[in-house]
């Protein structure tokens, strides 16, 4: 059994989806996936934070299960909770999103697995998902890689946290979510989760740049990560491509490695609004 946390509102229902079929079309082995997906309302402070609705993850149930029959989602609403550790604190509203802060309440989920692997949605796999997952951290409180600019701008060992494979028996022992809150009650922290998440930490694998590769796709690159990047051409500028914007991946990337993942997600996106129409 494979574990994966995806966390967010409505609108990361293309990300969800690309991401997990790039799992599904990339896997060599025949192990079933558990998707669990924080979400929460919170259209009282912003009205477009609207949680992950049924019919989305009706749908996506569908279509993980035509991979197999044993693939589950299982929705989890951490409103209360949000309201709870970070409605009045400094970092209520960070730089991306108040949903980024939510998987730091993955100790307070009865039932969560003791390892799972935290995705952002804007990520496609390029190999076997088994080469990351299967990382023994048994000694370990998560797995992650380095920041494409935080190692030059930051530190040397400085971590992205957009994907992060968590060893959530040892975060309960560390208490690191909880350190993790504390910071975030305190002052307000540049990158907010990202930034709490490693002044909290105890023990990490710093893992190669291929399991979160943020800036190129090489032959060996297991994780892709489309996050904001710096482009030098025609002049310095920061754009911020993500894989379901498919003219894009093609006219700048120059990528056609995932055309069988986001051909099918075209597809599929077509259908889910014609069936959203015909209800």
């Amino acid at each position: 059994m494979i574990n994966v946390l995806f966390c967010g509102n409505d609108k990361v229902f293309d990300g969800i989806l690309t991401c997990s079929l790039s799992i599904f079309k990339r896997q060599e082995t025949s192990k079933p996936i558990i998707f669990y997906i924080f979400t929460m309302d919170l259209s009282n402070f912003d009205k477009k934070y609207l949680p992950i609705n049924d019919c989305q993850i009706d749908f996506f149930r569908k279509v993980i299960k035509e991979y197999n029959q044993e693939n589950e989602v299982i929705k989890i609403d951490v409103t209360d909770l949000y309201n709870e550790y970070f409605a009045n604190t400094p970092n209520k509203n960070p730089y991306t999103s108040p949903y980024t802060l939510i998987r730091l309440l993955a100790d307070k989920i009865d039932g969560l697995p003791d390892k799972i692997l935290y995705l952002d949605i804007d990520i496609l796999f390029n190999k076997d998902i088994s080469l990351i997952y299967d990382i023994d951290i048994s000694d370990y409180e998560y797995a992650a890689a380095r920041d494409h600019y935080g190692k030059y701008l930051i530190n040397p060992n400085y971590i992205n946290a957009g994907v992060l494979l968590f060893n959530l028996e040892k975060m309960k022992e560390t208490n690191i979510f909880e350190k993790a809150r504390e910071w975030l009650k305190k002052k307000k922290l540049l990158f907010a989760d990202q930034s709490a998440l490693i002044r909290a930490t105890t023990k990490r694998k710093v893992l190669p740049q291929r399991y979160n590769d943020q800036k190129f796709l090489h032959s060996w690159t297991i994780i892709r990560h489309f996050s904001k990047r710096l482009f030098w051409l025609p002049y310095p500028h920061t754009d911020n491509i993500k894989q379901w914007h498919v003219s894009k991946v093609h006219k700048v990337f120059k990528y056609y490695q995932f055309d069988d993942i986001l051909y099918e997600y075209i597809y599929l996106k077509e259908k889910f609004k014609k069936e959203i129409l015909q209800k």
